[in-house]
């Protein structure tokens, strides 16, 4: 078994996000592509975003710090620490609206 902080990973990749050129950090917690679960610590920092994407399969999104707005169409949903967003089953964007700190968690299908 394995246990890891979250709140200290968002702080870190927070910090990494701030330093970088392009105001954004992510570290894989669990899974990556051999497996069907993934959860990703993702840091945005204010006013950066994650570009309209498609679903990789069904995600959620868990905020750990900051507030963040998740866009589909003309469809948004603002996120503050603790709240759990679905990601919508269609391409999105995701905007910090103060420095954030998100879990993603994604069941890719077989």
């Amino acid at each position: 078994m394995e246990k890891s902080s979250l709140k200290a990973l968002a702080r870190e990749q927070l910090a990494t996000a701030q330093a970088s050129s392009s105001g954004r950090s992510a570290k894989t917690v669990y899974g990556g592509h051999e497996h069907i679960l993934r959860q990703t610590v993702i840091a945005l920092d204010t006013g950066q975003q994650l570009d309209e994407h498609e679903n990789p399969g069904e995600a959620t999104l868990y905020v750990l710090s900051g507030r963040v707005e998740l866009a589909s169409g003309e469809t948004s949903w603002e996120g503050s620490p603790g709240d759990l967003l679905i990601v919508p089953e269609a391409r999105h964007s995701l905007r910090a609206i103060e420095a954030a700190s998100v879990l993603l968690t994604v069941a890719k299908g077989r």
